[in-house]
Order: C-alpha cells, then sequence, then structure tokens
C-alpha cells in the first residue's frame, strides 16, 4: 500500500463545500469549449454520509502539476475537512469506500499486478479513521490467516469482497475470501480496527458467492461449475444446504438471489417472465412466489434499495431508482417537484434517513450533488462533476427506435448540436457488449455535440436491458447481425437527413472499439474514420488469453471456440480491405483488453501501408483513468476528428468556433 501517500493539506486547491446557490444553475459559462473541459475526470465521486449524518466523505480528482485524487472527509458540524488518502490513479486506484461506524471507513485499494505472467489486477481492503489519524492499515494481513490455507502460496486475488457491514456489530464485517482453495471463497469475520480474522463459514459445494439475510446470518451460497456452467443456489437450514434453484448459466435462463427482507423466510429473487426479467420474493416455508416489480419490455437490473431505519428492502436501482416503500415514494415525488428538469437519484441516507444526498443530472446537466435535511425541510448543492462545461453548449437526447434489416427493433438515443443539418456525424456504440446506453449527462457525447457532430448511440444487439433472447443474440455473434445493427443505425441517420453518407466517423472503446475497426472491415466505403479506444482486434487471441482464467468456458460460450470462424469475424485477420483512416489508442497497463490487440493491429495496418495512428498511453487503464491520459486521448481524438469531417454546411461558423484547443 505503499502508492498512497500522506496528504499535506497545504498542497490542495481550495474546495467549496456547502457555501453554493440552493438553485441548480447551467455552470458559468467559458470563453469557448475545449476537449480538455470534457476529458477532464469528474472534480467530485461518490459523496457518502457517516451513519450519523455529520460528516461526508468523498473522492476529488485534483488537477496540478501531477494529478491526483484524493478521499477526504468533511465534518458538516465542525466544518473541518480531512484528507485520508491519495493515489495517482496509477499503480493504486481508490475503488470504492464504505463507511462502518461514525468514526472509520473501509477503503478498497486496486492495483495493477501478475499472477505468473498475466497481468490483472488485485484489491486490499484498508481501514481508516475519519480524520486519518493512525493512517490505514491493511484489513485482511495474509501472514495471520495463511497457516488456514490448504495452499499457503496462493495468496487470494480479491479482499474486498464484503457480504455483510453488521449494522448491528460496527466493529467487524463479513467477507468472502479465497483463502484456502482458488476460486472457492470461505465467510470470515474481520475487526475493523485490528484486523482480527475468524472463520464463520467454510467455502463448500463450489459455492463462489455468499448472501446473508437482514439479521447477518449466512443464509445463502451460489456455486457454479465454470467448466460446464452448472449452477445450484443452496439454502442453509441448521447443517443441511437445500438447493433453491438449479440450472445452467450457458444456457439457460434461471433464478438468481438478490437479498432478504427484514423477514429471514422472505427471499428476493430474479426470474425471467416471459423473456425478460423481474423481481419476485419466495416465502422459504411455503414455497409461494410473489411478483414485486417488473418493466415491461426491458429487465430489471441492478441491486436491492434497503432503508436503514426499517432494515427492509424498500426499492430496486433499476434505471435510476424504484421504491415501493411510500415514505421514499413521498420523498423521491418531493424532490421531483421541486427540480423537475433533472433525474434525481436518493445515493445516500443517515441512518436515522433526515439527512440525505441527492445526484442530479439531466442531458445538459454534467451532474450536481445535493445534500438533503428532512428536519429543516433544506436541500444545499455541495458540489458539481464538471464545473468547467457550459452547459448552454450541450444538447437533449432522443430515445428512437430504427428497424435493422431483418425487421428487429434496435433502440438507440439520437443527440443532434445546436444549427441545422445534415451534420458531421459520429455513430457511436457502446462497450460490453453486454451494456447499455441511457439518457443523461455522456461526457463522449457532450464533447461531440459541443463540436458541432450529431451522435447516435445504438443498443444494438446484445446489449443489456432488453430481455434475454436480445442479450443472448451476442453469443458467438461478434462481428455478424450485431454489427450490421450498427451500419443500419449509420444509414438510418443518412436516410433521416440527420447525416450524409460521405460525412460519418465511428468512434468506440472496447467492445465499442472491437465495433469501429469490424466497421472498417465489413463496410470499408461507409465511414470517413474510425477511432477505437481498446479495442479488441482478434476474437482469437481473447479465447486464447482466457485460457489463464477460470471462466475459459464462459468466454468460448460468448465468443466462440472455433478459430476459423474466429479469424473470419477479428479485424486483425481481414485488415487488407480496409480503407478508412483509423485512430487507435490503448492504455499500456489494460488488465481487460491486454495491449497487444492495438499493437497487433497497428503493425499489421502498418505492413499493409494503411492510413491509421497508433498512441499508446502511458501507465494507462482500460478507463482513462489518469488524467493526463484522457487528455491525450481527447486531443488526439480531436485533431482526427476535426482532419476527417466536414463541419456542417449551416453551421460552418459555429464549429470553427468550438474546435480550438
Amino acid at each position: 500500500m505503499s502508492y498512497f501517500k500522506a496528504f499535506s493539506p497545504a498542497s490542495l486547491i481550495a474546495i467549496l463545500l456547502l457555501t453554493i446557490s440552493t438553485y441548480l444553475s447551467a455552470a458559468p459559462a467559458t470563453e469557448k469549449s475545449t476537449y480538455e473541459a470534457f476529458s477532464s475526470l469528474p472534480t467530485y465521486w461518490t459523496p457518502s454520509l457517516s451513519p450519523d449524518g455529520t460528516k461526508i466523505a468523498f473522492v476529488q480528482n485534483v488537477e496540478q502539476e501531477e494529478a491526483f485524487a484524493m478521499l477526504a472527509t468533511y465534518d458538516l458540524k465542525k466544518g473541518e475537512k480531512h484528507y485520508l488518502l491519495r493515489s495517482d490513479n496509477e499503480r493504486v486506484k481508490i475503488n470504492w469506500y464504505h463507511w462502518v461506524n461514525n468514526e472509520r471507513l473501509v477503503v478498497s485499494a486496486r492495483y495493477e499486478t501478475r499472477r505468473g505472467t498475466t497481468k490483472v489486477h488485485d484489491t486490499r481492503l484498508l481501514s481508516v479513521k475519519f480524520d486519518g489519524e493512525g493512517g490505514a492499515f491493511n484489513m485482511v494481513e495474509w501472514e495471520r490467516i495463511k497457516r488456514r490455507a490448504g495452499n499457503p502460496s496462493h495468496i487470494p486475488q480479491f479482499h474486498d469482497d464484503v457480504i455483510d457491514w453488521l449494522p448491528d456489530d460496527p466493529e467487524h464485517i463479513l467477507i468472502a475470501l479465497d483463502a484456502e482453495v482458488l476460486g472457492l471463497p470461505s465467510v470470515y469475520k474481520v475487526n475493523v480496527n485490528t484486523g482480527g480474522v475468524s472463520r464463520v463459514v467454510r467455502g463448500k459445494k463450489r459455492i463462489r458467492d455468499w448472501l446473508t439475510d437482514q439479521q447477518s446470518n449466512v443464509r445463502i451460497g451460489i456455486s457454479l461449475n465454470y467448466d460446464t456452467g452448472e449452477r445450484e443456489v443452496f439454502l442453509k437450514e441448521g447443517d443441511d444446504w437445500r438447493t433453491l434453484f438449479a440450472y445452467n448459466a450457458m444456457t439457460e435462463k434461471g433464478e438468481y438471489p438478490v437479498g432478504f427482507a427484514k423477514d429471514p423466510n422472505i427471499l428476493y429473487f430474479k426470474a425471467y417472465k416471459g423473456d425478460y426479467r423481474a423481481l419476485y420474493t419466495l416465502n422459504l416455508k411455503t414455497n409461494e412466489r410473489i411478483e414485486v416489480y417488473a418493466d415491461e419490455g426491458y429487465d430489471v437490473n441492478g441491486s436491492l434499495i434497503y432503508s436503514p431505519v426499517t432494515r427492509d428492502a424498500i426499492g430496486v436501482r433499476h434505471d435510476g431508482r424504484f421504491y415501493w416503500d411510500e415514505r421514499y415514494v413521498a420523498l423521491q415525488n418531493g424532490i421531483d417537484i421541486g427540480l423537475p428538469d433533472y433525474d434525481n437519484t436518493l445515493v445516500s441516507f443517515s441512518d436515522d434517513e433526515q439527512t440525505y444526498i441527492v445526484y442530479s443530472e439531466s442531458d445538459i446537466l454534467p451532474g450536481v450533488y445535493l445534500l438533503g435535511n428532512r428536519k429543516e425541510g433544506t436541500l444545499d448543492v455541495l458540489f458539481q462533476q464538471y464545473s468547467q462545461i457550459d452547459s448552454t453548449q450541450l444538447s437533449e437526447h432522443q430515445l428512437i427506435e430504427y428497424e435493422a434489416r431483418d425487421g428487429i427493433k434496435i433502440e438507440a438515443y439520437l443527440t443532434l448540436p445546436k444549427g441545422d443539418g445534415p451534420f458531421p456525424t459520429i455513430i457511436h456504440p457502446h462497450g460490453g457488449p453486454g451494456a447499455r446506453d441511457f439518457s443523461g449527462f455522456d461526457y463522449w457525447t457532450a464533447y461531440f455535440t459541443s463540436k458541432g457532430y450529431a451522435v447516435l448511440r445504438p443498443n444494438f444487439r446484445g446489449s443489456r436491458g432488453y430481455g434475454y433472447s436480445f442479450a443472448q443474440s451476442q453469443m458467438k455473434g461478434w462481428g455478424l447481425a450485431m454489427q450490421d445493427d450498427i451500419t443500419d443505425a449509420a444509414g438510418w441517420m443518412v436516410k433521416q437527413g440527420y447525416a450524409e453518407q460521405d460525412n460519418m466517423c465511428i468512434v468506440g472503446a472496447s467492445y465499442g472499439g472491437y465495433a469501429a475497426l469490424m466497421a472498417t472491415v465489413k463496410t470499408p466505403d461507409l465511414f470517413k474514420c474510425a477511432v477505437s479506444f481498446a479495442g479488441v482486434s482478434s476474437l482469437k487471441h481473447v479465447v486464447i488469453h482466457s485460457r489463464r482464467f477460470l471462466n475459459n468456458e464462459f468466454v468460448k460460450n460468448q465468443i466462440g471456440d472455433d478459430y476459423d470462424d474466429l479469424e473470419a469475424r477479428s479485424p486483425y485477420y481481414n485488415a487488407e480491405s480496409i480503407k478508412t483512416p483509423i485512430l487507435l489508442v490503448h492504455g499500456e497497463e489494460d488488465r481487460i483488453v491486454p495491449p497487444l490487440h492495438s499493437r497487433y493491429m497497428a503493425d499489421e495496418l502498418e505492413d499493409l501501408d494503411k492510413v491509421f495512428k497508433y498512441v499508446e498511453l502511458e501507465s494507462g487503464d482500460h478507463h482513462l483513468s489518469i488524467q493526463r491520459n484522457r487528455h491525450l486521448f481527447f486531443k488526439e481524438m480531436d485533431a482526427f476528428l476535426d482532419a476527417h469531417l466536414k463541419p456542417a454546411k449551416s453551421g460552418e461558423t459555429m464549429a470553427a468556433d468550438l474546435t480550438t484547443e
């Protein structure tokens, strides 16, 4: 943990808390909007209230000569700030943090390491007092527990799988840790003040995940056979384990537990209602199943929300928040009435629910955190995430639907810049591919539209949330109908008059980067340019690399295992047909899509004398976490797009004003 440094308050830039007007206003206008306004990391990140509501913890990203992130707290009563941990966002990153009591936080630190020759991420749990006194210490000290391990040379990769915060015991937490057998975690009770560890339940039955009830008893074990995909959900009954659900996670829909009600006999689980996932309860005594919530045409995703007062489930995180507890419905409705132009999300509560934090954003408001007090009836702005962005330059998104060539309906978000079309256009497929684009502020889209570009973000086949069949269509489908959906999105833009055939680029990251590269192979005359950040170029190498991990069979089920087929669907093996200028950018230390994908692609493009540029980001990861790298990527993309996209005919002056560096 030597990469975290003691923070000196004297080196801080000023933080303004609780002094901004309580009215949500647009960010102050800047003289010109540049890529740096959009490529800056959010100034503040995930504020969280202490249990008694008197303190706030938050991460601040600071841009000075050397950019860094710091974990800090603010005492609302005393007006005191404390700086706990500092990270350069390179070797070690602040992953998440949680108040375990009013005096102490537990912090997950993610850092880059190797397992043999394989580059991976490890996590560790740190414990630190709210004022930083005594510094942070590593809670799970391996020397204390390795004597119990069947293989003492094995050090668990992930130490931060907290399965219960033990609200009735603020000195301890429960974690799952595969100390004895790789991939087979036991449950341990850990003292947050001393790091003392005791085992509660030993790993068994190929259980990969554990679940406790609201009385903090370990009740559910979820097993998975990584070779066959067989999954079982076990319920602990005395010393025995009863199977509740069993199915094949590769080939069947199945049911998955998500938490208990306050009543320990009521289990919430997700299962499919026809083709769409819905939320249910199961009475463990009577086996009665009751539907709690379904969203017609969409899967119900996200975790349960619990009340700190009642200790019962009150809602689910689904496309924001959905509450069934009338107290929370009333609070949410009141906030929405007061802030009608924004999407308002309750993100943190004190234990008495009288103090809370709201996150408000819209398509054109880049995220504001507010502090609410129910007793006083106040709602004060805490801080803005992107105060440097001029909201007047942004545009609202439109949810549209287009028809793919085989008749399938595809949802997408259309964002048009100021002025009249047709516009220079960006087709922007998301990563994943099992992800999904939503409305709300998006810094990539905001940057594109500020430059006068139209943006279309298609939720192509394989995207999450549109039902089992839609999601499963990605299986062995990369480069096929999924890719055609993106091509058809570009065709829709031209047909609608928003774009011109010879003035579109495709820009994507991760899977979106693969889609951008594959577009240059499959439709070589469609796009004027392509940008791939951290993109996959060889499906065969994805499968080869997966052999080093437990989920190898799942990867083959998703991607395929016929090498000839994988090569046919890989940009690297089909670069001969490419005509499109390409910008390749990849992080040097990307642990999710290794940089060899872009290195190999660059070598092949160079051998074939294609037009391209390759930029490798020093120490860069998959998420553009390092400030200098995010700025460099946007700088390269800014110049690349300027070189290949013509400004809108009717908005030529405006577009020119917005492209200065």
